[in-house]
């Protein structure tokens, strides 16, 4: 029997532990804050999935040497702005060389490296990471509902692994060769989904939401392609697919993030009382400091950074980008 440890007891991490009970696989669950991680282990209950009971079958432990003890894979279920400060504490816990998978979507700021690389640069022992991700709202899987994902390592028979060990009846995962884009994927496509999201609190209209997510994975591919991503992996299940799940469900986190901005809420009363990490918030920083590096345009990241970090009205906003100047469409720059 495979033996896997799930780093994070957020909404994905108690997804990513339930598929893996199912599919027959030892596991542990290990967060960062105890006092949280006592009360699930008591409760198998979180206020993040009210509808949702974990298996007892789970051991949910506060002790990382516990967690990691003989474990052959490991899940990382931590938002990306806070992997650097939890993998590096955990460094001297992961056993040698085990594959380290990884579903958190977004960009670190400062660095500017995706959450596989921040891993791969605390945990410097050989580990091959892995990339797991797809169009997942956490409330739909707590329902067990069908999903689509792909599993992406460069190493083909990690990639092959992680996806047997997410081989349940709910769940049907493709790997994937382009490691890199399914990451950047995943990360640039919450910063268009708080766009699309301020799209429905002003009441814009379907004809500029689906404008917004044309024109933003534009910029999405652009920004990718820059990076050596493949341009493919932009219309498949961890680009198109993900995007328009982001930006279309009442469950999204940034999208939702996004309708309150355009209802006139302030950001700082949004992520006061969102109760979750709204990703695509830091993402926006990171894309903007990316996109000036790359010399790439990217009018639509470019006007959500100015409405987060520099105060820009949200009515303004739309007018930068209906007044820009008339252009052929195009995907490359």
């Amino acid at each position: 029997m495979t033996n896997v440890v799930v780093v994070g007891d957020g909404q994905m991490g108690l997804v990513m532990a339930d598929a893996l009970v199912a599919r027959g696989v030892k596991v542990r669950l290990w967060g960062p804050f105890p006092t949280h991680v006592d009360d699930l282990a008591e409760r198998r209950k979180s206020a993040r999935l009210p509808n949702f009971m974990l298996s007892d079958s789970v051991r949910v432990t506060p002790n990382a040497e516990e967690a990691f003890l003989d474990m052959d894979v490991a899940i990382n279920a931590i938002p990306t702005q806070f992997i650097r400060k939890v993998w590096g504490g955990l460094s001297k816990v992961v056993p040698s060389g085990i594959p380290i998978a990884c579903v958190a979507k977004g960009i670190e700021i400062g660095t500017n490296l995706l959450p596989t690389q921040i891993i791969e640069d605390v945990i410097e022992d050989g580990h091959t990471t892995c990339v797991l991700s797809g169009p997942t709202i956490a409330t739909e899987l707590v329902s067990r509902q069908p999903a689509v994902m792909v599993s992406s390592s460069t190493d083909e028979r990690v990639a092959k692994r992680v996806q047997d060990l997410f081989d349940v009846p709910w769940l049907r995962i493709y790997t994937h060769g382009d490691p890199l884009g399914v990451e950047l994927a995943g990360a640039l496509k919450n910063v268009i989904a708080i766009a699309a999201g301020i799209c429905d609190g002003m009441e814009l209209g379907d004809n500029a939401k689906s404008a917004m997510l044309a024109r933003g994975l534009a910029e999405i591919s652009r920004l990718g392609i820059s990076l050596g991503a493949q341009l493919e992996t932009f219309f498949g299940i961890a680009g198109v697919g993900d995007l328009a799940t982001t930006c279309f469900s009442p469950y999204g986190r940034n999208r939702t993030c996004g309708e309150r901005l355009g209802k006139g809420e302030s950001l700082q009363t949004i992520t006061e009382t969102m109760g979750s990490v709204v990703e695509g918030i830091a993402t926006t920083k990171a894309v903007h400091a990316l996109a000036k590096e790359q010399g790439v345009d990217m009018p639509i990241a470019s006007v959500m950074y100015s409405v987060l970090f520099e105060q820009l009205p949200i009515k303004e906003a739309i007018g930068v980008l209906m007044t820009r100047d008339l252009r052929a469409e195009q995907l490359r720059q």
